[in-house]
């Protein structure tokens, strides 16, 4: 989709040349300045009882008088607020579909100024409303929607417009290319493509890649990682990439995805009902990826480390078994009380992994629990924090991205499940408190640096008719890269 910016001013809106004109309304009211033919057109369509105030509410017309679009729509936004604007584009795009608009041009009325967060998040509330999933379904229809959306602000405004337009579509291309991977069956999403798909993010932006595999694996001693793996006929694949923005003395942010391409819980097999979301499980492997998409596109003034642990979790005669217990990269010995907990044994061995980086923060994301999801639904991603300042970066980048997260304990308590008469540590604990105990297993091999966990089990696909990737959080992720930028 082309987006573009255009110059246009509130009280001559009429003259602007397009397939459909979207003015997003906010307040209770005919906002203040707006054209008068588009002013008329509004107060005549409240008479009417054709139009209310309030957010959800949405009008089109067609061929209005006075006005150049071929179409107007009308959507209330109610709140002059970034979160609310959002969710009126998503409606009017909605309004849209099917009706043969190639050009649509989006303005603001009723907001105090056409902000960068606010056109940031209108670029991704477009892109997410014309996605559409073709890889294994070539029938799927058409989006049916423009192919072109020109941002319509004030010269005032146009500085804020070049911002949010820049960054909004790097993100919205990170999270069509994490979406993309999530939602590829298994059987097509493997390690090495996850491996592939790094390598071309590599040959496209200048990105320093490494793949490992199973003997450089197993040199590096990454037990735990190993032993997830060695159920599965498909090769693991350990993926570094780095991107280079600042000076090599420049301690780098590192980000630790977990590339579980299929999980079947191996030998504490899952029960069958919903296993095909499993695919999903690599979730936290994509949104790593897709954040390395937008930064590479950005090209801010920051190091950044993207690594991918990656590989099935599958039964067979060489599958890890419940009370087996491996020695992890970092020398701790872990019993394994759930081989369906296996989403935190690779990423232990990563976590030590990053150590050789001697990052100024790791932040690992995952998939890790379904105690998550439980706790925090699918609106808000779980998120752990080592100190109170890092935390306070994620809950703003999360803010400024849209894509939420909240900030769960780290009491010492905790960890009393996850002690073992057999090994340094237990990979599972009770099921109270599951997403905790989880972050407390991770927490033992990430004591070297600043560290920061995301568990978004809940928040990275939706199940049911809407079932897909979210690309969740690769936007989170992109703004917290953006703020640790010195």
């Amino acid at each position: 989709m082309d987006f573009r910016t255009q110059t246009a001013s509130l009280d001559a809106l009429a003259n602007v040349s397009a397939d459909a004109l979207v003015v997003i309304v906010a307040g209770e009211a005919v906002p203040a300045g707006l054209d008068a033919a588009l002013s008329a057109l509004l107060k005549d369509a409240v008479k009417l009882g054709d139009f209310e105030f309030k957010a959800g509410k949405a009008l089109t017309l067609l061929r209005p008088a006075g006005v150049k679009a071929a179409r107007v729509v009308f959507a209330a936004a109610g709140k002059a607020t970034v979160k609310a604007a959002r969710a009126a584009v998503q409606n009017a795009v909605g309004q849209l579909k099917g009706r043969g608009a190639a050009h649509a041009a989006i303005a603001f009325a009723g907001f105090d100024a056409v902000s960068d967060a606010l056109v940031e998040q209108t670029v991704l509330a477009v892109r997410d409303a014309v996605y559409v999933y073709r890889h294994t379904k070539p029938s799927a229809p058409k989006a049916g929607a423009f192919n072109k959306l020109s941002l319509l602000a004030g010269k005032d405004d146009a500085k804020a417009v070049k911002t949010g337009l820049a960054r909004g579509l790097a993100i919205a291309e990170g999270i069509e290319l994490a979406r993309e991977a999530a939602n590829r069956p298994g059987n097509y999403c493997t390690p090495s493509y996850l491996a592939d798909e790094v390598k071309a993010l590599g040959r496209t932006h200048g990105l320093k890649v490494e793949v490992l595999d199973h003997k450089a694996c197993e040199k590096l001693g990454m037990g735990s990682f190993l032993s997830v793996a060695k159920g599965s006929d498909e090769p693991l694949r350990f993926i570094v990439a780095r991107y280079e923005g600042a000076a090599k003395t420049q301690a780098p942010v590192v980000l630790v995805g977990k590339g579980i391409t299929f999980d079947s819980g191996g030998i504490s097999l899952k029960p069958g009902a919903e296993m095909d979301e499993m695919k999903f499980d690599m979730g936290g492997a994509a949104s790593v990826l897709g954040t390395l998409r937008a930064v590479a596109e950005l090209k801010p003034k920051i190091n950044l480390v993207a690594i991918i642990a990656a590989c099935e979790n599958m039964p067979s005669g060489r599958a890890l078994k419940p009370g087996d217990v491996v020695t992890s990269m970092s020398g701790q010995t872990i019993e394994i009380l759930n081989t369906d907990a296996e989403g935190r044994l690779i990423l232990c061995d990563a976590l030590t992994y990053a150590e050789r980086f001697k990052p100024a923060v790791v932040v690992d994301v995952a998939t890790l629990t379904g105690a998550c999801v439980i706790a925090l639904g699918g609106v808000r991603s779980g998120m752990y924090a080592s100190d109170d300042e890092l935390a306070a970066s994620l809950l703003a980048a999360g803010e400024a991205a849209q894509d939420l997260c909240w900030r769960m304990p780290l009491d010492e308590e905790y960890e009393e499940g996850l002690k073992s008469n057999f090994a340094d540590v237990a990979n599972v604990g009770s099921r109270a408190g599951g997403s905790i105990t989880a972050a407390m297993f991770l927490k033992r091999f990430a004591s070297k640096y600043r560290w920061g966990h995301l568990d978004i089990a809940g928040t990275a696909w939706k199940g049911g008719a809407a079932k897909g990737g979210t690309g969740r959080p690769v936007g989170l992720l992109t703004h917290f890269v953006l703020s640790q930028v010195r």
